[in-house]
């Protein structure tokens, strides 16, 4: 045998017996990788790293349609180590704890509206608030008014797993008065003024309403810190409102509905006489808004960054994100986002830039 051949045969012995001792030792590596997870996990300062600035998270970036790549409408805003969250779909709450966003150390949650996707995680994320933290004072959730009997029906359906949990770990470790959420309603509406929910400590957070008609009050949120800033628009169709809100944010999260795509289901559902469901494709076109009405929102407003969320149909395949954006990239000429569950973007103050990573990867 040639010298090379000896190499290439002991470099091949040497792999495979390299890899019958990964093999063998398999459970044990797997186990010291989730210790170190779990050490992340658990480390109280969950920012660490970040700059100070503003952050914005996708903790779920899909709609009612199911969407196996997308968890309910929810967004994690972090302003100079402070959490909120806005909206509190099915899903989201598991995708902050996968994103080390702890739900424990959420100040506050607030609604746009009221719709079931929008809502129908609030009760999880209470629950891991109050659990998760050992919580003394309830969740504070802001929303429009209504939030009161939101709030008040999850704590009801959750009354009995409060006991549960309490006669189980103990009023210390489990202590009653933090259980649930405590809600804080604004008045909102088309014909009156916008609403400074919070304003102390460099971040100023900005209620307004928008256009989601027979829904309302719907609104969408504004936060401000140190320079930086973040919209979120909430469900609604195009909003001169919003557009206003909108003026010269760093980033602009907003929804987007594709009428071509939601006509392939349109036109399924006629096929197959779902007469319910060729109604829902119908109707669902006019109160939501097209990516390309999005982008001139987003061209006219003079915002840095356009992000899609709350995204309609399903886009499980990145081939379709291009029909579902249509002309969008031609109409805003600033960065274009297709959302995904555990997108991160980071706006460090000081300036205008705006870094992005999966924050779903980073932390599994």
């Amino acid at each position: 045998m040639t010298r090379r051949t000896n190499l290439v045969l002991g470099l091949v012995l040497f792999l495979t017996l390299a890899g019958a001792v990964v093999w063998a030792v398999r459970d044990k590596i797997a186990a010291h990788a989730m210790a170190s997870v779990y050490m992340r996990a658990m480390d109280p300062d969950f920012a660490k790293g970040l700059p100070d600035g503003l952050h914005v998270g996708l903790c779920g970036s899909g709609s009612p349609m199911p969407d196996p790549t997308r968890a309910g409408p929810c967004t994690a805003v972090l302003a100079g180590g402070r959490l909120f969250i806005v909206d509190a779909g099915a899903g989201g709450t598991k995708n902050l704890s996968l994103m080390n966003l702890p739900p424990a150390r959420v100040e506050a949650v607030l609604l746009t509206h009221f719709h079931s996707d929008h809502i129908d995680g609030l009760g999880e994320l209470m629950l891991q608030h109050w659990g998760g933290g050992a919580a003394t004072a309830p969740l504070p959730v802001y929303g429009p008014t209504g939030v009161e009997s939101v709030v008040a029906g999850f704590m009801q359906a959750y009354g009995l797993d409060r006991g549960y949990r309490v006669a189980h770990h103990g009023p210390v470790v489990i202590p009653p008065s933090g259980f649930g959420g405590a809600p804080h309603p604004f008045a909102a509406g088309k014909t009156l003024p916008n609403v400074v929910l919070i304003d102390d400590g460099g971040l100023k957070v900005t209620a307004f309403p928008v256009n989601h008609e027979p829904v309302e009050p719907a609104v969408g949120y504004r936060f401000d810190y140190k320079g930086r800033s973040v919209v979120i628009s909430g469900d609604t169709a195009p909003s001169a409102r919003l557009e206003a809100a909108a003026n010269g944010a760093d980033i602009l999260v907003h929804e987007g509905l594709s009428p071509e795509l939601v006509g392939l289901q349109h036109k399924a559902a006629l096929a197959w006489g779902r007469a319910n469901l060729v109604a829902i494709t119908h109707d669902i076109l006019a109160y939501h808004t097209t990516p390309e009405q999005a982008a001139g929102i987003a061209a006219r407003a003079h915002v840095g960054y356009l992000l899609f969320s709350h995204i309609i149909p399903a886009v499980p395949s990145p081939a379709l994100e291009g029909p579902f954006l249509g002309r969008a990239r031609q109409i805003f000429k600033g960065e274009v986002r297709v959302g995904h569950d555990g997108d991160f973007l980071s706006l460090p103050v000081g300036g205008t830039e705006i870094r992005r990573v999966d924050r779903l990867k980073i932390f599994q």
